[in-house]
């Protein structure tokens, strides 16, 4: 297939204005006593603008979804499922509403016959406990990156970094530590359809633990310098099942990684289970950093925050988590079922990272789009060497009361050369969906050490 060149999308005026006060700074101004006083009034506890936008397709944001609905547990309640859409954008009509899509988003809708974006009212449902307010506005004067421009040097714990960011580290930082509760464990699928309609599925169990998430801590030095820990427990397919992969990322250096592979009973260090290189299993299809939308240490990218735009991005994503689905009914041999996938219109960040001078990535460039209200990454373009389109990611999101934030966990990833596609994280048909296992003791920290892969390896 020749690929065809496709340039980001051009933005809007909020973005423009933006871009023009910060986008080529490398030098964070502190955030003035002026914006502060506005986090929680004028601006969300975290950054956003409470407002409706001046059409009311974005509804102000009046607190986020605080309250259980009955019922209510993860994949067996949809609270929106009465919605209708409101219009659906396809190759019949994208060139109208092209100006709130990214590029990838057009991409995929006049790559694919079929494909569309069913468009539904908009619900600003994410909430943000106090406790992640109050360490916010401390950090909107406190936080501090490294004198190389991606290590984050100061930081206080449970709250936004930068919920006023002034460059796209600093974006890029918010959406890595933004609150998604302590840990929590699942069983997923990462799942590769095949053109003939059938899929090979990676069956894992996933634990997952945040430590700056816990209102106790109060900076890196409580957690270690730590950002996260991740571990996964290989189920499927039968070759690789008793596999186990442990990762932990840093605020202020490359994350480590370790693979058990039971043939050898052994876990062994693995430095190249980062950046670009390519997660077994997936036909060279899936990097390491995708995991998870963005994975990994900044340090190959330089980031340019583009400013804020209004724009359709997938948003209350509860049918995808429903537990009444089943993934052989989910998956087209192209794109996920088009009835799956809610989209909104909401406010979102916009970051362009372009690979450093001195550094190598496959991705010579990357266009994130964060949502406004919860920091989470929902749509990234990644672009080849010679500036072509290459892989477009899109995350979901849903709200959970139970832990007071919102979820982003299930993926999909298109790649429009091979014309393939890979979704990760997918829950629908996994027994567990725990987000409050570090909570109730189900996750602890003991889990994520290379003792305790080696003995849940040899079980």
């Amino acid at each position: 297939m020749t690929r065809t060149t496709i340039k980001p999308p051009r933005l809007g005026l909020i973005c423009l204005a933006v871009a023009a006060l910060f986008g080529a700074s490398i030098v964070r101004a502190a955030a003035t006593d002026a914006e502060v006083a506005a986090l929680g009034k004028n601006l969300t506890p975290v950054g956003a603008e409470a407002a409706a936008n001046q059409d009311g397709s974005i509804p102000a944001w009046t607190g986020g979804m605080t309250t259980v609905p009955a019922g209510w547990k993860p994949g067996h309640l949809d609270p929106f499922k009465d919605d209708k859409p409101l219009y659906s954008i396809d190759a019949s009509n994208v060139d109208k509403y092209a100006d709130k899509l990214s590029a990838g988003q057009v991409a995929l809708i006049k790559a694919y016959q079929g494909y569309r974006m069913d468009v539904y009212p908009s619900r600003r449902t994410c909430p943000v406990p106090d406790f992640v307010a109050e360490q916010t506005k401390k950090n909107a004067t406190a936080a501090k990156l490294g004198g190389d421009g991606w290590q984050l040097e100061k930081v206080f714990g449970a709250g936004i970094p930068f919920p006023i960011p002034k460059t796209g580290a600093e974006a890029m930082w918010n959406f890595k530590l933004r609150y998604t509760g302590l840990g929590r464990r699942a069983q997923i699928a990462a799942l590769m359809p095949e053109k003939d309609g059938s899929y090979v599925e990676n069956k894992q169990w996933a634990y997952e633990m945040y430590p700056f998430n816990d209102p106790k801590v109060t900076g890196p030095a409580d957690v270690g310098g730590i950002e996260s820990k991740l571990l996964y427990d290989v189920l499927t397919p039968p070759s690789r099942a008793g596999e186990g992969y442990l990762i932990h990322s840093y605020i202020d250096k490359p994350q480590d990684a370790w693979i058990y592979f039971p043939g050898q009973r052994r876990v062994r260090r693995s430095p190249t289970f980062a950046y670009d290189n390519q997660v077994a299993g997936f036909d060279n299809l899936y990097f390491v950093d995708q995991i998870n939308m963005f994975t990994g240490a900044l340090d190959r990218y330089d980031y340019k925050l583009l400013g804020k735009k209004e724009m359709f991005v997938p948003y209350n994503s509860y049918k995808l988590i429903d537990k009444s689905q089943k993934f052989k009914d989910m998956l087209g041999p192209e794109y996920v079922d088009r009835d799956l996938i809610r989209y909104e219109p909401h406010r979102v960040w916009v970051v362009e990272a372009t690979v450093k001078p001195d550094k190598r990535h496959s991705f010579a460039k990357r266009v994130f789009h964060f949502d406004e209200d919860s920091w989470a990454l929902l749509q990234v373009d990644m672009y080849d060497a010679k500036g072509n389109l290459w892989r477009v990611q899109e995350g979901s999101l849903w709200a959970a009361p139970e832990v007071g934030a919102c979820i982003t966990y299930e993926t999909q990833m298109y790649d429009l050369v091979a014309r393939r596609y890979v979704v990760d994280n997918w829950t629908a048909e996994g027994e567990v969906l725990d987000l409050t296992a570090a909570k109730d003791g189900r996750v602890t920290a003991a889990n994520f050490t290379q003792d305790e892969m080696r003995r849940r390896g040899e079980r």
